[in-house]
């Protein structure tokens, strides 16, 4: 009960019940400025109030694309060296909550964090979205999470910013709540790109229509999924094309097909290879899949975090009438993929680490 105690009166604790259901999770990595004290954090859950004031900038962040990269820039210099630079975050993503139906996810919530990390935040608050946090008033969300929580000084938001029972909220409520609560609100404007403001809707968008330059351009970086390798059927490896199998998001599916693709991670940096991504008609497959042949490899990636960058797309999925014309079609890929990465720039994104 002692943890409770921090968020009010006991009327206020009925629904916060299902936000604080599960234990806290915190990951802990060095920081990088030997200026501060603060360590790098990830915390799932409401329970631990901190003790240090905050900058918070809040949003989805799917992708952490270039108008993201800004709002955090921008947090981070407000931040100074008197608060933490803090990602508010949600975790399953508001969008995927309320909407059931299929929609490409650009980011799983590891690879969200190190790309928010290398944005500048040292502590993402990836809130567990659920019943209970839907259902706070606009007003409870900024006591709880903004004041008790995180001691927000700093709130940065962008212009379409909602939050709240039924989306109650906007920018201006923020504002308005903001003398209160002790904080300063910063609406900060979208980031354009040519005549189109940046946003995750663009780069799903631009990734559906397989246009994976225009998406770099949109990021900031080329368009890449992170996941551990998994066994499957090992029948690329039986066909002589062995695959490194990672699990898709079955209700994420925007785009599939054959692609151009460059690995990292595993002691690996930008390795050429070709991926398939779909449910695999042609073995009658049916979990959504990315199978990866890298070429001039032959290590164990079994249980290995693999990120895969996706450079250009080579045709759809297709049918074969036997295996042998599959494996044909496959020695074709192989060496059109080659030829597209060597005439494709080499990405400048670090190579993935963490677990």
């Amino acid at each position: 009960m002692a943890a409770l105690a921090s968020f009010g009166k006991p009327e206020n604790w009925r629904s916060l019940h299902g936000v604080l259901a599960s234990r806290s999770s915190i990951l802990r990595v060095p920081a990088p400025d030997a200026r501060r004290l603060f360590v790098h954090m990830l915390v799932r859950n409401l329970a631990t109030p901190t003790t240090k004031p905050s900058a918070v900038a809040i949003g989805a962040f799917d992708g952490v694309h270039r108008g993201h990269a800004a709002l955090l820039a921008l947090c981070v210099a407000q931040a100074d060296d008197t608060l933490i630079p803090t990602a508010l975050t949600f975790e399953p993503l508001p969008r995927h909550f309320f909407n059931r139906e299929s929609t490409l996810r650009l980011t799983p919530m590891a690879m969200r964090y190190r790309l928010l990390r290398a944005a500048g935040a040292e502590r993402v608050l990836a809130l567990r979205f659920n019943a209970a946090l839907a259902a706070m008033s606009p007003e409870e969300f900024v006591r709880v999470v903004l004041r008790q929580r995180l001691a927000a000084r700093q709130v940065l938001v962008g212009p379409n910013f909602r939050f709240g029972h039924k989306r109650a909220g906007d920018a201006d409520t923020l504002l308005a709540l903001a003398p209160r609560y002790g904080f300063e609100v910063n609406v900060v404007p979208p980031v354009r790109e040519g005549d189109s403001v940046i946003s995750a809707t663009a780069v799903r968008q631009a990734l559906i229509a397989s246009d994976f330059d225009r998406a770099a351009r949109l990021l900031g970086r080329r368009y890449c999924y992170e996941g551990r390798v998994v066994r499957g059927q090992q029948l690329g490896r039986q066909l002589g094309f062995p695959t490194a199998n990672i699990r898709w998001p079955q209700d994420s599916l925007g785009f599939s097909g054959i692609f151009a693709v460059r690995v990292s991670g595993a002691g690996l940096t930008g390795h050429p290879g070709v991926a398939s991504l779909g449910y695999r008609p042609a073995v009658g497959g049916k979990e959504l899949l990315l199978e990866v042949h890298l070429l001039d490899y032959a290590g164990d990636l079994y249980g290995q975090r693999l990120s895969v960058e996706f450079v250009a797309k080579q045709r759809d999925e297709w049918h074969f009438a036997s295996l042998d014309a599959l494996v044909e079609q496959i020695r074709r890929d192989a060496v059109e993929a080659r030829g597209l990465l060597s005439a494709a720039p080499q990405s400048s994104a670090a190579t993935l680490t963490g677990g």
